[in-house]
């Protein structure tokens, strides 16, 4: 892989195709950056499994979470709220044992909070049409370095409101973190071959 010095942050390959330097350091991660990060998720599965996984990323790496996607998926029956939501203490103590997931119980216990807030709030228009609402006119400016903020004024918001509406492990770095994984917001604004 080189850097063009003439577009900070930014790693071409012998294609010259151009990824993060996040992408290129292990090959889940390009795999994951060249097919899903970025593509628009509206269906209320694929934004609920984003949405618990960034939660429980939360003071761990993303590759971790990524290695341990398929045993996340099948501990909560692939993310299905309905199902997820009529989890109880037992299903908690149960995915605690489970070695292959992350075993926080917190996380657990608000994924399953977070299953019954999305389900709530289909009679009022559905996950997908709460979270894209937040969706900027204008895509972050990157800094000098070529790095994206860390949160935006619609992630500070839409964080706040999920909270109010009983979602947990929402803070606003979460929240824009899965503002770039869906497609909200565009924290990479190059070609993917320049």
């Amino acid at each position: 892989m080189q850097q063009h010095s003439e577009i900070p942050g930014v790693v071409f390959d012998e294609d010259g195709t151009a990824r993060p330097r996040w992408a290129v350091t292990h090959p889940l991660l390009q795999h994951y950056f060249d097919t899903e990060w970025g593509q628009p998720v509206h269906d209320e599965k694929g934004l609920f499994e984003r949405l618990s996984l960034e939660g429980f990323q939360a003071g761990l790496s993303w590759l971790t979470i990524l290695k341990k996607r398929p045993a996340f998926r099948a501990a909560f029956a692939d993310f299905e709220p309905d199902i997820v939501a009529s989890f109880g203490d037992h299903d908690v103590d149960a995915l605690m044992t489970n070695a292959d997931i992350v075993r926080n119980r917190q996380k657990i216990q608000a994924v399953i909070g977070n299953a019954k807030a999305t389900i709530a709030l289909r009679q009022h228009g559905g996950l997908a049409k709460l979270i894209w609402s937040y969706e900027p006119d204008s895509d972050p400016v990157l800094d000098s370095e070529g790095y994206p903020p860390t949160q935006s004024p619609e992630s500070v918001a839409l964080a706040k409101h999920m909270k109010k509406l009983g979602f947990r492990f929402v803070g606003p770095t979460i929240v824009f973190a899965m503002f770039e994984a869906i497609g909200v917001v565009n924290t990479f604004p190059y070609k993917r071959t320049l």
